[in-house]
């Protein structure tokens, strides 16, 4: 965690820099460029806003982590030099590798959200599709060989 918070401290002060970069350039850029052609305002207000946000997020993320960490007092393998590979490799959960209901689950919001962009009739049945998906992975082990 160490390692991240350093690494978004790093990125705020790059995008800080850029966007005072970037603000300047668009001034320059806006001097040299000729009358019939030339912008309202000397600063290109949407990249500037848009870097510096980043910037902000970037901070905020940075302090998060920052602010989580000491207060759990634990240190992730990856700030230990004394680690092993093997330290940071946790449980993830449980997967079927056979199940084809994430295939389907896909293919309903797919067809879902193809219906609402294209055309309306096509989105009950990317909605009902999904559903029925969501239904069948919820109770894959309940029912069949695997009932519990």
């Amino acid at each position: 965690m160490i390692a991240n918070t350093r690494l978004f401290w790093i990125l705020t002060v790059f995008f800080a820099l850029l966007a005072v970069v970037y603000t300047v350039w668009s001034v320059i850029d806006f001097n040299n460029t000729p009358e019939a052609i030339r912008r309202v305002s000397a600063v290109e207000w949407a990249g500037t806003i848009a870097i510096s946000l980043t910037a902000i997020l970037s901070a905020l993320i940075a302090f998060y982590l920052g602010r989580t960490h000491s207060a759990q007092g634990g240190e992730l393998p990856e700030d230990r030099l004394n680690a092993n590979i093997d330290d940071g490799d946790a449980e993830q959960g449980f997967f079927s590798p056979w199940s084809w209901w994430p295939i389907m689950l896909a293919g309903g919001a797919a067809l879902l959200f193809l219906g609402i962009a294209v055309s309306v009739w096509m989105a009950p049945i990317g909605a009902a599709l999904t559903v029925l998906s969501l239904v069948g992975w919820m109770y894959e082990y309940y029912r069949g060989n695997f009932g519990r």
